[in-house]
């Protein structure tokens, strides 16, 4: 067993938020304070909405209600709280707060704006009040936000003050990825600007947005393209925040998964709000005057994540739109340097990135402010950890990493400051999480030191309220494996001390640099190259990038499977998702293992390729044919 790297000295136990809720409940040991939790979340979830005084409208009068089964369960259901509400006009309307910086974003260029609260919330007012007036959203409408971060904090805001419903839509995809998702959500507008930049080259989100849009059109959506400055220029009127009640819904954010269209996740006021606030309180410790920011996109979770965790505790949210390490792997620590952040989240993959880049500029940043490091997306390894720990961190800074999704609108696993930390570990349950690791007959393995399902045995306030207009997917998606479970798709195992330790994907999702994608939505643009009549795309390992996409592909009679077809394959994938998805190899095979039913056996396929052990292969219709797949080497 490991060995604790970093351990919560007393005055820490003392000042934390986690620690004075214990102290406020009579709670002397953290893991004490796990168990309640779990036991009765009526108690806990009740008293951190008291605790953190997060604001409705109207009280709830009941904190769960499971009526219809634990997949449909609701939080706070008769209550009103609007999230845009939670996380600006409380700090806003406090004299002592209003002037507190709120958002600080800094641009590529170098150009820096700052809001207080009272300022940013007047700003989201007014974008509220110009989207109502000059597109006509309404209550309910879903708007697309294809924005960078800090420019869609604002926009995230404005759509939720209204009432309206929220598409984040990650940056990075083409024409391609954003069409199914204003298609499938049924957007009336997406929210854009015309450039942005990313290495110091144009970005032209508005050019994207229009063809995504258009292509939308051919499927009987329309959508109008909004250019979120003009909207900026209006004189409409400031609307103060609708009246919403905890179960409305304000958030579709989107999810891979193998097979199919991507999944748009429903998340709603109440729940989403609670949720983040406590994480943002009680796994990083921020509180009103510190300065959060994460490396993200509001199209991933992560961009949600940290705009509610951040502003819902009067924390200061710091975002950066651009490449972290360009012009110099050093923009990062001169980012904390200038903006005097106290907690940064990050990414493995980053993280990789920037310790084989290591140079003398972290020698020249001030890191005085830096209190802690926040992580997720994707499982550690030791090298990556250990440099940002102690060479980043000098040994002081402790890393959170917290393990959720999409769908989960948070964190199951966390690290919480009072448990300590193990290096590469995710702590453990998150408060209020009933969370186990179960075999394949979904019998708990725990105290077996045995790898297993990460499931969960119930509900939580910040999961998903379905999948967008498809109720049976949700529940084949989650709750369909093990009677009563939540089966989130995670390998994981839990060590003698407690700790718990995610390894990988139990299914075919691919995890490329910290962002996860359905293999089939990688295949479609591949199938769709001339030449192409099959395709199997799996993620292979990559010393930076965690996974990389790698694609096998079935030519079509009379097709040469050469480089200009295989060139053409990565051009489309690209032409659909971005440059992040460039598959870095494209092979040909005359025909890819199938199952009876005709299922391409994807994981047979990468473990042929990484040299792994592909498992059982007695539901094979075609064993033979894996003899053709030929084994790639590391990167």
């Amino acid at each position: 067993m490991q060995p604790l790297a970093w351990k919560a000295d007393p005055q820490l136990r003392a000042q934390s938020v986690t620690g004075r809720f214990m102290d406020h409940h009579g709670i002397e040991r953290y893991e004490q304070l796990v168990a309640r939790s779990v036991h009765d979340p009526d108690w806990f979830w009740g008293e951190v909405v008291s605790f953190l005084g997060i604001p409705f409208r109207r009280p709830a009068t009941r904190v769960r209600d499971d009526r219809g089964g634990v997949p449909w369960t609701t939080w706070f259901d008769d209550g009103r709280i609007n999230l845009s509400e939670a996380c600006l006009d409380r700090w806003a309307d406090d004299p002592t707060h209003a002037d507190r910086a709120a958002l600080v974003t800094e641009a590529e260029d170098g150009s820096t704006t700052t809001a207080g609260f009272a300022e940013l919330r007047d700003q989201v007012a007014r974008l509220a009040g110009a989207l109502q007036a000059k597109a006509g959203v309404t209550v309910g409408d879903r708007v697309a936000i294809y924005l960078g971060l800090g420019d869609a904090v604002s926009a995230l805001l404005a759509v939720a003050r209204l009432g309206a419903v929220a598409v984040p839509v990650f940056t990075g995809f083409g024409p391609a990825a954003v069409q199914s998702r204003l298609v499938d959500a049924g957007c009336r507008v997406i929210l854009t600007v015309g450039t942005t930049s990313r290495r110091g080259r144009p970005v032209d989100l508005a050019a994207v947005a229009i063809r995504a849009a258009e292509g939308a059109a051919t499927e009987g959506v329309a959508v109008e393209v909004v250019d979120l400055d003009d909207l900026r220029r209006s004189d409409a009127p400031g609307l103060p925040a609708a009246d919403t009640g905890a179960e409305d819904p304000v958030l579709i954010a989107y999810t891979s998964g193998t097979t199919g269209r991507p999944k748009g996740a429903v998340h709603v006021h109440g729940g989403l709000t609670v949720k983040l606030a406590q994480e943002g309180a009680f796994q990083c410790d921020l509180r009103p005057g510190d300065r959060a920011c994460w490396l993200t996109d509001m199209g991933w979770i992560m961009g949600p994540w940290v705009t509610v965790a951040a502003l819902a505790n009067g924390a200061t949210l710091v975002t950066y739109d651009g490449a972290p390490d360009w012009p110099t792997p050093g923009r990062l620590w001169s980012l904390v340097d200038r903006h005097e952040i106290s907690f940064l989240g990050v990414s493995p993959t980053l993280i990789r990135a920037l310790a084989a880049a290591d140079g003398d500029e972290l020698e020249r940043c001030d890191l005085g402010s830096l209190r802690a490091f926040g992580s997720t997306g994707e499982p550690w390894n030791d090298e990556p950890w250990w440099w940002l720990f102690q060479r980043v961190g000098r040994g002081r800074r402790p890393i959170v990493n917290l393990s959720g999704g999409t769908e989960v609108g948070a964190c199951l696993l966390s690290v919480n400051l009072l448990q300590g930390i193990k290096p590469c570990s995710v702590g453990g349950p998150a408060l209020g999480i009933p969370v186990d690791v179960v075999d394949e007959q979904g019998a708990s393995v725990r105290g077996t030191g045995n790898v297993g399902e990460l499931v969960v045995r119930g509900a939580w306030p910040g999961m998903t309220r379905g999948v967008w207009g498809d109720d049976d997917r949700y529940h084949e998606a989650y709750w369909s494996r093990f009677t009563g479970m939540w089966c989130h798709g995670d390998w994981a195992e839990i060590d003698d001390d407690g700790f718990w330790f995610l390894h990988g994907r139990s299914d075919d999702t691919l995890n490329v640099a910290g962002k996860r994608i359905g293999p089939a939505e990688l295949e479609s643009p591949a199938v769709a190259v001339d030449g192409v009549s099959a395709a199997a795309a799996v993620g292979l390992p990559h010393s930076v990038k965690g996974e990389v996409v790698a694609l096998w592909c079935v030519p079509t009679h009379g097709h040469a499977g050469d480089e200009a077809l295989a060139r053409a394959v990565g051009d489309a994938v690209v032409g659909a998702f971005g440059k992040p998805f460039r598959p870095a190899h494209v092979a040909f095979v005359d025909a890819l293992p199938v199952t009876r039913s005709g299922k391409v056996v994807r994981r047979a396929v990468r473990a042929r390729a990484t040299g792994g052990n592909p498992g059982d292969l007695s539901s094979l219709d075609n064993p033979e044919v894996l003899t053709l797949i030929e084994p790639v080497e590391p990167q």
